[in-house]
């Protein structure tokens, strides 16, 4: 059900993605560190929804589809106005661009692989990779400008940011790999639900 708290949750980071955007587009100290804050609720609502639904048994398709919807969303649109308003230092373009491609490429597998009932189980690196990713867009968001803010200028924010960056890019190339080597071995599979397909060569 829509109305069900996890769905709740999860619809609640969807819709603080227009807010966060129009923090960083606010070009004030006080718009960063409010944009880190609501970045930093939406991560929390993505460990307590899923928490919630198990312990609830609220397990439904459509919380299974908005979650990593959610999840996608927030973390493109993050690394987007960041780009767009040039807070990525230490060529923090390159691995933004890894970061939102191996997103496209896993979410295409699981499609794929959800066709034939296979599943994408989420591996340890991969919640590395996600931490990491996470906790830079946090620091990211919050930038320079709050250290400044909050007395604590001696801080290299937007540098320690960029690194966490980085390490997240290449568990991401990691894990990337890990997931296409997976999907690849189930291409070409007969499709259940079309009752057959392209076999293997």
């Amino acid at each position: 059900m829509l109305t069900d708290l996890p769905n709740i949750l999860t619809l609640s980071r969807i819709a603080a993605i227009p807010v966060l955007v129009a923090l960083v587009a606010w070009h004030r100290p006080l718009g960063d560190l409010l944009a880190c804050l609501l970045f930093i609720a939406a991560g929390i609502t993505d460990y307590l929804d899923g928490k919630i639904a198990r312990s609830r048994r609220q397990f439904s398709d459509l919380g299974r589809m908005l979650d990593p919807i959610a999840d996608k969303l927030l973390v493109g649109a993050s690394l987007m106005v960041l780009a767009g308003f040039d807070r990525l230092p230490l060529w923090g373009l390159y691995p933004a661009i890894v970061i939102l491609l191996r997103e496209i490429l896993v979410s295409g597998l699981r499609e794929h692989l959800a066709g034939l009932r296979v599943g994408l189980p989420v591996t340890r690196l991969a919640k590395w990779k996600t931490t990491f990713q996470m906790g830079a867009l946090g620091v990211l968001l919050a930038g320079d400008s709050t250290a400044a803010l909050l007395h604590l200028g001696f801080l290299p924010v937007g540098t320690i940011g960029a690194l966490m960056l980085w390490i997240a890019a290449l568990l991401t190339l990691v894990t990337g790999w890990d997931y296409l080597v997976t999907g690849l071995r189930h291409v070409g599979r007969p499709d259940p639900a079309r009752g057959g397909g392209r076999a293997i060569p």
